[in-house]
């Protein structure tokens, strides 16, 4: 998918690209293949690629969830995904990205400057200390390939103010993910709203958008310590 099939794809779903859009999606490229020289921060790294299976892919959460003035944390974000694609998109939204990785939130803040956002803030911390102290902080919490749901669930949905969201981009084992933590997910707060199952143009792999609503407060023993829910998972 080139710049001019990435734009016009985003028209088919109603995404609009303003000129500045368009340069700073440009300028997101390149810093991302500068840093991925000297860090590890994606494998897909070829412009077509990048274009579609991770600016593409995560603006297709916008057919999930309105985006629009909200508070949003993405955890684990590595090299942005997918709360950069849509604060570029969405300049009104406010990001909270959570990292554990020191080196990353120093590429996310470099990245931030040279993209001129704004209301953006990366932060080097363990996901589940993070809901600890920023208990039901958050309108959106986003995941993208940090962890099977069932280990997700626990770092995301406490973040999640009651009436809020938590939205996960899966796998092709999505589905099964979320039968896997569903449980879990019920004991968080949280219910599932809607799943969509969906493929990219050139690519054939199956891929999923799950979406839950927080619909009551999280157990305050929640989130448990890392090593407790990768050992037992709600």
């Amino acid at each position: 998918m080139n710049e001019t099939e990435f734009v016009d794809a985003l028209n088919e779903i109603g995404i609009v690209l303003n000129d500045k859009q368009i340069e700073q999606f440009k300028v997101y490229y390149e810093t991302l293949v500068k840093w991925n020289e000297k860090m590890n921060l994606t494998a897909i790294t070829e412009k077509n690629e990048v274009y579609e299976k991770h600016f593409y892919d995560c603006l297709l959460a916008s057919q999930m969830i309105e985006f629009s003035n909200q508070k949003i944390c993405d955890v684990g974000a590595g090299a942005g995904f997918p709360s950069v694609p849509l604060k570029i998109v969405y300049p009104d939204l406010e990001i909270v990205i959570v990292d554990s990785l020191e080196k990353r939130i120093k590429f996310l803040n470099e990245l931030a400057s040279q993209l001129g956002l704004d209301k953006f803030k990366a932060i080097a911390a363990r996901a589940e200390e993070h809901a600890q102290e920023n208990k039901e902080e958050y309108d959106i919490v986003m995941g993208r390939a940090v962890a099977r749901l069932n280990i997700l669930d626990e770092l995301c949905i406490p973040l999640v103010k009651k009436g809020g969201y938590f939205l996960t981009l899966k796998g092709r084992q999505g589905e099964i993910e979320h039968q896997e933590a569903s449980k879990g997910i019920n004991i968080l707060g949280a219910k599932l709203e809607k799943m969509e199952k969906y493929n990219l143009p050139s690519d054939e792999s199956v891929r999923y958008l799950i979406l839950y609503k927080k619909i009551k407060e999280t157990p305050n023993k929640y989130p448990r310590a890392f090593a407790q829910i990768k050992k037992k998972p709600l």
